[in-house]
């Protein structure tokens, strides 16, 4: 009988293809019911903007919509490690080069620590949240809670999206690092044909690193650690030989001048330099997997950051003193730095923890953004057959195909070229936004906070977020005045102070929270946005036309799916309610 169950529960697993495995909802169940949907669609939208989920949802809820529980065989220690996998991949050796010899000369070191606080201001903030809300969905469950679905759905598609492109893009990298480290021509491994230029140079191998990625990520979480372990130790001996070697060759004249660029230059490679950061919000998506969240979670995010930042701003300083800002290499800086002191071997062995490194962020990553789309699914913002987790591996696997499949198709037929223009501004946004919901969580709470109060946290909020707007846009407008600064940054100043003052914190964290709050989440929303502004304009643009081809399909889908899950378990609540009320000898 048992066998039987197994049996039964495999085959149900792969033998999902109905119209309820995919729109299960009442909204989509006739062309009839859909056009009412549709003539509904301003009242739902208003529902759903005012709507807020509740941590026990999250947690409770919307987890059983897997069917299968995920396993918790996750500690500190994993977590560390795959801290290092996610974030040390090849931004450090391809991004260093360029914004030195571009924009920051020696004081891209500066550039690292800039961008090393404001994304340990993000870590702050994604600590609390994991710890009090152990889920896959990450940011996307968190702003669910605070702001609702609908800042949730636009924040955390923008994120989801960028993760696609940003995966397809190291798989490419992968590829050019392999190449270097056989000592081939340039795009000798890659196919060559007549189609469209940038996207006529295909790419195999990229897909066939992203399979074999996805295969290990759906085998096993436990597994997949273990060679996250190892990769992640590879990569660190190759890093601690560039950093001591490069001291060992560094010439001090070379530092001299320090800030060839200015301030301005500082904080523009700070901009491009923050996505070498980029990949630790995957290690929220762990958390249901983590044995015990409020202890494994701190030490293992914090912990791996700080050292990551310390590691970064070594590996920058190291770089800048063996040599001089104007040669080094935009393209191959370590390497060439290397050659130029006697040290043509160190080549192989850059591209080797280059290549060590992108493999771990594409194996970390394929286990975050599976988790993250899960949790998605979870909510029917997308079909809920991607929530479904197997009774045997219990990983998401059709979540974890969605993203492979997806990022293969992208990394196949585009080159770098397109891939390195769609950077956008989506990361930063999204952790301004993580910073915002943490004020909210802790200042306000539903059914207790006055209406006064609501009404000041919310015109504190936009005093804090517009004046980081204005500091921001002042900057890139008059990077040598200082007359906006003076009216900008006491604004920032005073409306944080308000928040300080003017209202009662509503909800203390139960194990560990954020540090001076509400200034280090209000610093947190400033540095994100100036970062942002930092970027150029096709970011913006390219964040623009995601936003709005996300809000077409939340209009057509989205929108309805959430609607009528959210009032099916009204419902339902109702009804058990109603039958609790009613007496026996009413029951027909």
């Amino acid at each position: 009988m048992g066998e039987e169950v197994i049996v039964h529960q495999q085959r149900s697993y792969w033998w999902r293809w109905s119209k309820q495995d995919f729109l299960p909802e009442e909204s989509f169940q006739s062309w009839s019911n859909y056009r009412t949907a549709l003539s509904q669609t301003w009242f739902r939208f208003i529902d759903r903007l005012q709507s807020r989920s509740f941590d026990e949802n999250e947690i409770g809820e919307l987890r059983k919509r897997s069917e299968n529980e995920m396993k918790r065989c996750l500690t500190w220690w994993d977590l560390t490690w795959f801290g290092f996998g996610a974030v040390i991949g090849a931004g450090i050796f391809v991004l260093t080069g360029q914004e030195a010899n571009e924009h920051a000369g020696p004081a891209i070191v500066l550039s690292y620590v800039a961008s090393g606080i404001s994304a340990m201001l993000s870590v702050f903030c994604y600590t609390e949240f994991a710890i009090e809300i152990p889920v896959a969905g990450g940011s996307f469950a968190y702003l669910r809670i605070e702001l609702g679905d609908f800042a949730a759905f636009i924040t955390a598609g923008n994120i989801l999206l960028e993760s696609i492109v940003g995966t397809a893009a190291v798989a490419r990298s992968w590829t050019s690092y392999f190449t270097s480290l056989l000592d081939r021509p340039d795009k000798s491994l890659l196919i060559h044909t007549n189609l469209k230029d940038g996207y006529n140079l295909l790419d195999p191998i990229a897909v066939a690193v992203l399979a074999i990625a996805a295969t290990i990520a759906m085998t096993s979480t436990r597994k997949t650690s273990y060679l996250n372990w190892i990769a992640s130790a590879i990569n660190t001996v190759v890093i601690l030989f560039v950093i001591i070697a490069g001291f060992i060759h560094a010439d001090k004249s070379n530092l001299t001048p320090f800030t060839p660029f200015g301030v301005k230059g500082i904080f523009q490679a700070a901009a491009i330099v923050y996505f070498a950061y980029g990949g630790f919000d995957n290690i929220a998506t762990m958390a249901e997997e983590t044995k015990n969240p409020s202890k494994d979670i701190p030490l293992g995010l914090l912990g791996s950051m700080s050292i990551i930042t310390v590691i970064y701003c070594l590996m920058a300083l190291s770089l800048s003193m063996m040599q001089k800002y104007t040669d080094i290499n935009p393209d191959a800086a370590y390497s060439v730095a290397f050659e130029r002191v006697g040290m043509k071997w160190a080549k192989y062995l850059v591209a080797l923890g280059a290549l060590k490194g992108m493999t771990t962020v594409l194996l970390v990553g394929a286990l975050g953004q599976a988790r993250y789309t899960t949790h998605i699914a979870r909510a029917h913002m997308i079909p809920p057959w991607f929530a479904l987790v197997h009774p045997k591996t219990g990983t998401p696997i059709n979540a974890t195909l969605l993203i492979a499949i997806t990022s293969g198709c992208i990394a196949f037929f585009s080159s770098l070229d397109v891939l390195a223009s769609l950077l956008s501004v989506s990361t930063l946004f999204v952790f301004m936004m993580m910073a915002v919901a943490l004020l909210v969580r802790r200042y306000y709470a539903r059914g207790v906070t006055p209406r006064l109060d609501q009404l000041k946290l919310f015109i504190l909020l936009i005093l804090i977020i517009g004046s980081s707007m204005a500091t921001s846009a002042y900057w890139g407008l008059y990077p040598n005045g200082w007359i906006g600064y003076v009216v900008t940054v006491p604004v920032w100043f005073l409306g944080t102070l308000g928040i300080a003052l003017l209202l009662p914190m509503q909800r203390k964290p139960k194990v560990w929270g954020v540090p001076l709050v509400p200034w280090l989440p209000s610093l947190s929303i400033a540095t994100n946005i100036f970062l942002m502004g930092s970027l150029g304009r096709e970011a913006f643009e390219r964040f623009g036309i995601c936003t709005l081809v996300m809000l077409i399909y939340y209009v057509f889908f989205g929108l309805h799916a959430t609607y009528d899950m959210a009032h099916q378990q009204d419902k339902l609540v109702t009804q058990k309610q109603v039958k609790e009320e009613t007496p026996p000898s009413a029951v027909p």
